[in-house]
C-alpha cells in the first residue's frame, strides 16, 4: 500500500508531503496506481525546485518507494501553496477510487 502524509503548518498552509510504499495493484512497470502517484509527485517536486526555485528538504529512496519533500523556510510556503493543495486533492481522489492501495493522511508540521 502507498501511504501519503501531507504536512500542514499551524495556519493550515501545506508545507510538504511524504509518500512511502508500493501500491501492489499490478506488477512493477504495469501498476497504474503507482504511476498515478509517482508521476505527479515528481512533477510537484521538480516544479518546486526547478521552476519556482525553492529549496525544500528532499529525501528519496526509490528502492523503498519513498519520497519526502518539506518546505522548511516559512517564506517559501506561499509560493507552493496551490501546487501542494492540488497534489493533495489528486491523491485524496485516488485514495477514494483505490482505497485498498492508497492511504492519504494529514499531518502537522511544527517548526
Amino acid at each position: 500500500m502507498i501511504e501519503a502524509v501531507f504536512y500542514f503548518d499551524q495556519a493550515e498552509v501545506p508545507v510538504g508531503f511524504s509518500i512511502e510504499g508500493h501500491a501492489g495493484y499490478e506488477d512493477a512497470g504495469k501498476d497504474i496506481v503507482c504511476a498515478s502517484v509517482s508521476s505527479p509527485a515528481y512533477m510537484v517536486a521538480n516544479t518546486i525546485t526547478e521552476i519556482l526555485r525553492l529549496t525544500p528538504e528532499i529525501t528519496v529512496d526509490e528502492q523503498e518507494g519513498f519520497l519526502k519533500l518539506l518546505l522548511t523556510k516559512k517564506e517559501e510556503r506561499a509560493k507552493a501553496k496551490e501546487l501542494l493543495e492540488g497534489f493533495f486533492l489528486h491523491l485524496e481522489s485516488l485514495s477514494q477510487m483505490y482505497a485498498d492501495y492508497i492511504q492519504v493522511e494529514r499531518g502537522a508540521f511544527n517548526a
